[in-house]
């Protein structure tokens, strides 16, 4: 864990660069699992608290609903991060990100597409 608090900005910039080396050494082509764990195990590495799989039930109205959302990665309880494995980025995935960050509070989502030539082509910020 981190001894001082990160601005959202500076933790998005080491996720972003730690998502950089695991795609510089594994390239295109894995399963959305592999990226998941380097990733975890690179952020780990930098210190940050770093959880995975995180449950995010919904509530509408007085109904909660525990349907198996999770957020692919959260970091330091404070970002976001959707991983995809596709071809394609379409509106849905970041309508994805947008509405995870929304539900759960959160200012910042990352959504990182692995399966591209150069990753900074499959990265898109979501603000809150």
């Amino acid at each position: 864990m981190m001894n001082t608090p990160l601005d959202i900005n500076e933790l998005s910039k080491i996720v972003i660069g730690c998502a950089i080396n695991v795609h510089r050494t594994l390239g295109p082509g894995l399963l959305e699992s592999a990226y998941q764990i380097c990733l975890i195990y690179e952020l780990k590495k930098k210190n940050l608290d770093v959880q995975k799989e995180v449950s995010l039930p919904i509530t509408y109205n007085e109904i909660e609903l525990d349907h198996g959302y999770r957020l692919d990665i959260l970091v330091n309880d404070q970002l976001v991060i959707e991983l995809k494995t596709v071809d394609f980025i379409k509106d849905v995935h970041g309508a994805q990100v947008l509405t995870y960050i929304k539900l759960s509070n959160y200012k910042l989502g990352l959504l990182i597409n692995f399966n591209v030539s150069l990753l900074k082509d499959g990265i898109r910020r979501f603000i809150n």
